[in-house]
């Protein structure tokens, strides 16, 4: 594709192709089908909010529609082709991507922040937790006792407990590998060379290599974007991103080109590929690849997308936990979803027209991808709230079908 200057509809169709929108749904997505997609995106971003679906399950539904969760658990802890590490955010990465961020893994701080001085109160600890799991096979955190003396919780940060954040801290340093999830979704940490396969636990990049690699995958999986939308999708600084962006320039696999409405260059990847139109229908999770950068999604679709999970109900401008709605390559609507499973309902607190779009455009294939999702999460109805000025027209649609 030999362009030096971009639409802005031509970006976005760019950006959806690389993303896997362009494709279609297959009748039935099978192993195949979600191995291929993780490798296209790169990486599947973990989220503890649990009122919809846990977050890395629904970007692989958004591109190949109803499959079975089991599938992805299965290549991820089962064949151990996918594994957890550090990416983005938490995050399935394919196990080819084990290494290349080995370089992280090297330099990584313990998390929470201070840790490190409620660990050193216990000398002993750390080392007595790895033992264990040498010894007794995968475990959790609940599995271990906390050092003598310590409190119950800590006092800082998500972690919550010392083991896990002991455990935490080999699996971030790369000595642990999450070997499996409980119901409860809470990890099984075993040592790294009983999970992680030979072949990617014994390659050594260096960290310029392993950066290149990276950025190679993200401009890949933005198919064009700005130096921040590509340094931003494995979570390095732009200082850390130009030089390699800039080598894989000069090796021809990325190109600058110009995209219509953004201040800054942009850079094209040599295989990316511009649909003459998509017929993508897709709820898109907040921590999809599409809408996880808030610059790009309202440089590419307008979108002005912040997570409200933190902001007090009466504070909330959309909802607590909104989907974007993607309709042939613009982003139409958003949701307010909640699954309510103990009444077997999907429900959708609000519903949210984007600007300059119709409700008699959007109705349709927006409930006919709501029953789809209900139908997958196990939910039999879809239930419909007040909210929002889309939220009438779509009651009506929902009530039809």
């Amino acid at each position: 594709m030999p362009r030096t200057e971009l639409s802005l509809a031509e970006a976005r169709r760019i950006a959806l192709a690389a993303q896997g929108f362009a494709a279609g749904r297959p009748a039935r997505a099978g192993v195949r089908h979600l191995l291929a997609t993780v490798r296209r995106v790169g990486l599947l971003q973990f989220d503890s909010v649990g009122v919809l679906v846990p977050a890395h399950y629904q970007p692989l539904f958004s591109r190949l529609g109803p499959y079975d969760r089991t599938l992805l658990d299965d290549l991820t802890y089962g064949r151990r082709l996918l594994t957890e590490q550090w990416a983005h955010e938490a995050s399935i990465i394919p196990v080819e991507t084990w290494p290349l961020l080995r370089h992280r893994m090297e330099a990584h701080r313990l998390r929470p922040h201070g840790f490190e001085r409620e660990l050193a109160r216990h000398p002993d600890y750390a080392g007595a937790v790895l033992e264990a799991v040498r010894t007794r096979g995968p475990l959790s955190a609940e599995d271990l006792e906390h050092p003598a003396g310590s409190q119950r919780r800590l006092a800082i940060d998500w972690y919550g407990t010392f083991p896990r954040a002991t455990l935490e801290a080999f699996f971030g340093r790369g000595e642990l590998a999450v070997a499996g999830r409980r119901r409860n979704m809470a990890r099984q940490y075993d040592l790294a060379e009983r999970v992680i396969p030979a072949g990617a636990l014994e390659r050594r990049v260096t960290p310029e290599e392993g950066r290149r690699a990276l950025l190679e995958q993200a401009a890949r999986a933005t198919g064009v974007g700005t130096v921040r939308d590509l340094a931003d999708y494995f979570r390095m600084s732009s200082a850390e991103a130009r030089p390699r962006l800039e080598e894989l320039r000069e090796a021809g696999l990325l190109r600058a080109v110009r995209v219509e409405g953004w201040r800054e260059p942009a850079l094209l990847h040599a295989e990316a590929v511009l649909p003459r139109r998509l017929e993508a229908a897709a709820l898109l999770s907040p921590f999809d690849p599409v809408v996880w950068f808030r610059p790009r999604a309202l440089r590419l679709f307008g979108l002005d997308h912040r997570l409200e999970i933190y902001t007090p109900a009466a504070k909330r401008r959309w909802g607590y936990y909104i989907l974007p709605f993607l309709l042939g390559d613009r982003l139409v609507a958003r949701l307010d979803l909640r699954a309510d499973r103990p009444a077997g309902r999907l429900l959708v607190l609000a519903a949210h027209l984007e600007e300059g779009h119709r409700a008699g455009e959007v109705t349709g294939p927006l409930a006919a991808e709501l029953r789809l999702l209900a139908a997958w999460l196990g939910l039999g109805e879809v239930r419909v709230a007040r909210r929002g000025m889309l939220a009438a027209a779509l009651a009506a649609e929902v009530r039809s079908r």
